[in-house]
């Protein structure tokens, strides 16, 4: 599958919007004035928004490569994948096994107008786009089934974007529309901002600076998604203590997430 470049007149530069603004928090150059300003008030009120960012990228690549690893999984789908950056997941479960196959999701015009950069894959693997919304699974799973063999397992993906559902049990039903998809030995790997009276008060000014609401949610109802799933130790918790790659010190970010398996 390819992707086409994205006219430059169909990306709204007079909205904020959650791709370009974590790309502004990761110090990146793809965003705008409108997200640069509302990131930067963001970052004012909630200065931990910032280290959110960079370890959610951190947890992501631990988690891809221990899957990859150590389950051997070799099929990823990436929902709400945002603009290119480091350690992107076709970057981290190739090196681990060069054949590894990769479907992002995304659709916003700017991520599609660098989707090029998604789509350099090994030889012996493969890397997809696909230009659509991640709660459209109907459309979704038919498109990323021509690049991946969903017969086989695959590491369901969602990194930080499923707050953008804010109802809750329109959310667990997400979940479930794609890995009832997936056959046993798949995973879910996810992550999200806990509710705390710092993480509520800084997505109501997200939603006031004109960006979608973006809803945080108590850890319990976190926890709940993965119902009926194995999850991996140490289980559910802030993402700087997942797996660390080094002793962590200080204080986790409350970003919190886990990987769960499909059995």
């Amino acid at each position: 599958m390819d992707a086409e470049q994205a006219p430059v007149d169909k990306i709204d530069t007079s909205t904020p919007h959650s791709a370009r603004m974590w790309n502004y928090w990761l110090g990146g150059k793809d965003n705008y004035e409108v997200d640069r300003q509302l990131g930067a008030h963001m970052e004012e009120m909630f200065p931990q928004i910032i280290t959110i960012a960079r370890a959610s990228r951190k947890f992501q690549a631990r988690a891809v490569r221990y899957v990859a690893e150590t389950a051997g999984i070799r099929q990823f789908l990436d929902l709400g994948t945002g603009l290119p950056t480091a350690n992107s997941t076709h970057e981290v479960a190739q090196a681990v096994a060069p054949e590894s196959r990769i479907v992002y999701v995304d659709n916003d015009p700017i991520v599609l107008a660098h989707a090029r950069a998604l789509l350099v894959s090994t030889r012996e693997g493969a890397t997809a786009y696909v230009p659509s919304d991640l709660t459209d699974a109907a459309t979704v799973l038919p498109l990323a089934a021509k690049t991946l063999d969903l017969a086989k397992p695959v590491a369901l993906m969602l990194l930080s974007t499923l707050g953008h559902v804010t109802d809750d049990d329109q959310a667990r039903a997400l979940l479930r529309s794609y890995l009832d998809a997936f056959p046993a030995g798949s995973c879910l790997i996810t992550c999200d901002t806990i509710e705390t009276p710092e993480t509520r008060a800084a997505s109501d000014e997200y939603e006031d600076g004109g960006a979608l609401p973006y809803k945080s949610r108590p850890a319990e109802t976190l926890r709940s998604f993965a119902e009926g799933l194995e999850m991996v130790e140490p289980g559910f918790g802030s993402i700087d203590l997942w797996h660390p790659e080094e002793p962590f010190t200080g204080t986790p970010v409350d970003q919190w997430g886990y990987v769960a398996f499909k059995r």
